[in-house]
């Protein structure tokens, strides 16, 4: 494995170490914005929390985006018996979270570790299945109590957050294992683009920002960007599945999404890069998917809009992408700077 893909697996860990479900992001923005002005740069964050960084170059404004926050849940009440019912933050799916572990966060500061199950998990007891639906579901905490008064006593209250346990794993092989590679995948490939940048002293041949959203899996995180810009990439999961060429060991250009049709002339200038440069690709139509870009287009901007990502297999799932795929959309993002 190349240094430049050490990196960029090494921030996936730190940035899926960091929680961060849609509206508690303050761990990983900190993160981020640490490790940019470790890099020498200057970023700066709006009142959401998103954080912008200017890599350099001047005309013809670029904005690449990446989103920090995950799907998660919240506490939405605590039961008679001690146990916490949630409910869900963005399309977290309850079926594929059954029997995770999981983290519960106070507002002053505390945190208890759990378990996410339905409310009769038991093959030896349970007359039938759950049929995990979000009213099944509870977290059991690893504490001693047994009615809502002890859940009290610890300070958990409604509307505390739950984090799910990433289980971040590389293997030998290249492949990669994690929930919320959506998108902290592509957050750590931006801060890989960064890090040459810099490290090589690239001349950029025009204006680049990366921003760093924080709001994607709630629906408006790419809402505000900076007002010049002509351009916007949002590098995100590319989807793999179904009818789809995509697989988790290239990059995904998205033609189009539950959002309509992607800029033709943006994208078709990326796929013609990934050509003439021999990058692993797909072009992919995405039936449920929405990004951060559209989220810009709605908030009024008048920009050209395009959508890549590493391949990413099991979707709002515990997730799998292969560092093929990283590589393919580092590649391509390199390429485009460099035209």
């Amino acid at each position: 494995m190349n240094q430049k893909l050490e990196y960029i697996g090494d921030q996936l860990k730190q940035l899926t170490s960091h929680p961060s479900p849609s509206g508690f992001t303050k761990q990983a923005e900190a993160y981020v914005v640490e490790t940019l002005q470790g890099m020498g740069y200057h970023p700066s964050q709006n009142r959401k929390g998103n954080v912008e960084c200017t890599l350099g170059g001047e005309g013809n404004p670029l904005v690449l985006a990446a989103h920090l926050d995950t799907l998660g849940a919240m506490v939405r009440s605590i039961k008679a018996n001690g146990r916490l019912r949630p409910t869900t933050i963005g399309g977290h799916q309850w079926t594929t979270a059954d029997g995770e572990n999981c983290m519960v966060f106070t507002r002053d500061g505390r945190m208890y570790t759990g378990v996410v199950l339905n409310n009769e998990p038991s093959a030896h007891v349970a007359d039938k299945r759950s049929d995990r639906n979000e009213a099944d579901m509870e977290i059991l905490l690893d504490e001693n109590v047994s009615t809502k008064e002890d859940v009290l006593k610890l300070g958990i209250e409604n509307g505390d957050y739950i984090a799910m346990d990433p289980r971040t794993v590389i293997t030998p092989s290249g492949y990669i294992k994690s929930r919320f590679l959506d998108d902290k995948l592509s957050a750590a490939i931006l801060l890989g683009i960064a890090k040459w940048v810099k490290d090589e002293n690239i001349t950029l041949k025009r204006k680049v920002t990366l921003v760093f959203t924080v709001l994607e899996e709630v629906g408006y995180g790419g809402s505000n960007v900076p007002s010049d810009t002509v351009d916007m990439i949002s590098v995100d999961m590319g989807c793999v599945g179904g009818d789809l060429l995509c697989t988790e060991r290239e990059v995904s250009i998205c033609a189009k999404d539950s959002g309509g049709p992607y800029n033709y002339d943006l994208t078709s200038e990326l796929v013609s890069l990934a050509k003439k440069h021999e990058i692993r690709y797909a072009v992919d139509v995405y039936p449920h998917y929405g990004s951060d870009v559209e989220t810009t287009l709605r908030a009024g901007y008048d920009i050209r809009h395009a959508l890549i990502g590493p391949g990413v297999y099991a979707s709002h799932n515990y997730e799998r992408s292969h560092m093929d795929g990283v590589w393919a959309a580092y590649t391509l993002l390199e390429k485009y700077l460099s035209a």
